[in-house]
């Protein structure tokens, strides 16, 4: 079997249920492709309104496709005509359904599903629910008689290992990841957010879940959403919030505060088409600069990006691990694409995920029985955080707020050696976190030609893109960044064993800025600003065009 790292460039099959719809998605199907045309909708004025000079179904247009014509509307009416209780416009929105089962005839699956789906969704509607079922067996059963048809197409069932699966999606990994740690953490997982497209469906997925000590806030703005999540984890939580880009910028002066703090949390950002309110349902990885340095002040935070709707999951463990390791803000990379795609999920058994140690500073003493004070801001010698202090806690009371401080007892101080030290031990921790992630990892030869390098959703497109260079015969391999701040060890070795450098991002070429000016290495920027993900084929192109310069 071959993993599926995509959905596809290209659709094979397109039911256009209006000229309107023909128009609008005829350039994303495959040459050669099937389409499903309702006759009936390709009216003089239908055509004319979606700008048709001439009718498509006569002019010759559509030569390059197998076209097949179905009155769909007529044959949902008479399938649905004894059916009481609906409007003839009620019925007609059934249609969607007629035309859905003639494409499971034409993928050879089951309606098995879908009728139940069915008789749950409209349970109140009963008839609701009849017409919608009619409709869809009755388009399934036109598939069947028609001999319009050349071909089917069978997609055999893939090869799995063991276990039990379910589909999900970017979001819902994220929610199900931010439980999960916090269960490892043994903590209240504590989610404070301003509901924002596309991230809110973590929100969503997280809510039902109070018998899982998940406690989930609704704020009134993204600042107050943010000064929750520093209160949460000031006072013990495993303290996180969702938001996109335009969140972000809201929330930055309160994400610095926590900086200074040294309070450990994970801040969600599911990225969308920018700048302003830009495109909030279509994707994009354009936050990559704001995140690591859209603060004032020097202001370090580790960040990571998930590559799969699936890998939200193993990210946002990953993210809380950092945090609380690190006693700093992680913020969770993701975006449009990963988060509203879906794939199957093989359930992973909690028990062989690795616990997060937490450990809190209880009272003070120096040896003799008597207290010592509590400092602070004295720390871990292997990771460089700062005590986790629990508020309450009898010796622990310490000063906090977003003046500089000073080192060990944080008291406000304006002396340039303390605002140094302070500036120079964040970034060391976070720095640190480089020595847990292990070495960058790539795909092929070990040296060559060509390295294509990605990061975040492009996973699955250049993934594949690669393969079928490395088919083809061509010196070619793929590095795939998840960690971003800070970045893998060996990263810049990995440079150095290839002759051209291709960075392919949905932005202006962020990482690009970035690896140029931390590896003084000269890199190639493949931008998409589309709103959409990259098909494989563009990369292919841009990969063999760089090759044959």
């Amino acid at each position: 079997s071959t993993d599926v790292l995509t959905p596809g460039d290209s659709p094979r099959v397109l039911v256009a249920m209006n000229p309107a719809a023909l128009k609008a998605s005829l350039g994303d199907l495959e040459t050669g492709g099937v389409i499903i045309l309702n006759t009936d909708a390709f009216t003089q004025n239908n055509l004319r309104k979606a700008g048709y000079e001439s009718n498509p179904l006569e002019d010759g247009s559509l030569k390059e496709y197998e076209v097949h014509e179905v009155p769909l509307t007529s044959l949902n009416r008479e399938a649905l005509k004894d059916i009481e209780g609906l409007t003839t416009k009620d019925k007609d929105r059934c249609q969607n359904f007629f035309a859905l089962g003639l494409t499971y005839w034409l993928f050879d699956r089951q309606l098995t599903t879908s009728l139940e789906w069915l008789q749950k969704k409209f349970a109140k509607t009963p008839a609701v629910a009849e017409a919608n079922a009619k409709a869809l067996q009755t388009g399934f059963f036109f598939g069947e008689t028609t001999e319009a048809f050349r071909h089917r197409y069978r997609i055999r069932p893939a090869k799995l290992p063991a276990g039990t699966y379910r589909k999900i999606t970017g979001n819902e990994a994220t929610a199900i990841g931010l439980v999960t740690a916090a269960y490892k953490a043994q903590k209240p997982l504590f989610y404070g957010t301003y509901p924002i497209t596309p991230a809110s469906d973590i929100l969503h997925a997280l809510a039902p879940l109070r018998n899982f000590d998940v406690r989930t806030f609704q704020a009134e703005d993204e600042i107050a959403a943010m000064g929750s999540v520093i209160g949460a984890a000031f006072g013990g939580a495993l303290a996180v919030t969702g938001t996109s880009g335009p969140g972000i910028a809201l929330k930055s002066e309160a994400m610095n505060l926590a900086v200074a703090l040294e309070l450990p949390m994970v801040i969600v950002n599911v990225q969308r088409g920018g700048p302003s309110t830009g495109l909030p349902t279509k994707t994009e990885q354009s936050d990559l600069l704001q995140v690591m340095y859209g603060r004032n002040g020097e202001s370090p935070i580790p960040v990571i990006a998930p590559q799969s709707p699936a890998d939200c999951f193993h990210a946002a463990i990953e993210a809380c691990r950092m945090a609380v390791r690190a006693m700093t803000p992680v913020i969770l990379l993701s975006d449009g694409f990963l988060a509203n795609s879906s794939e199957p999920w093989q359930i992973p058994d909690a028990d062989e995920i690795a616990p997060i140690p937490i450990t809190h500073p209880a009272g003070h003493s120096n040896g003799n029985g008597s207290e010592e004070p509590f400092l602070p801001y004295k720390r871990d010698p292997q990771t460089g955080a700062r005590p986790w202090a629990i508020p309450g806690t009898p010796g622990l009371e310490h000063r906090i707020g977003g003046l500089s401080k000073a080192p060990l007892t944080g008291n406000v101080s304006y002396r340039p050696e303390h605002h140094e030290q302070m500036c120079h031990d964040r970034a060391e921790k976070v720095a640190r976190l480089a020595d847990t992630i292990g070495d960058q990892e790539v795909y092929g030869p070990k040296s060559g030609k060509l390295l294509l390098v990605t990061w975040g959703g492009t996973y699955g497109a250049a993934r594949s893109a690669a393969k079928r260079m490395l088919g083809k015969g061509y010196s070619v391999a793929h590095a795939h960044i998840r960690y971003l701040n800070p970045m893998p060890h060996n990263l810049g070795d990995v440079f150095n064993q290839y002759e051209h450098i291709l960075v392919a991002e949905l932005n202006g070429g962020q990482l690009s800025f970035i690896l140029q000016g931390k590896y003084v290495r000269k890199v190639i920027s493949y931008s998409k600003l589309h709103g959409q993900p990259f098909k494989i084929n563009e990369i292919v192109q841009k990969m063999e065009e760089v090759l044959n310069q």
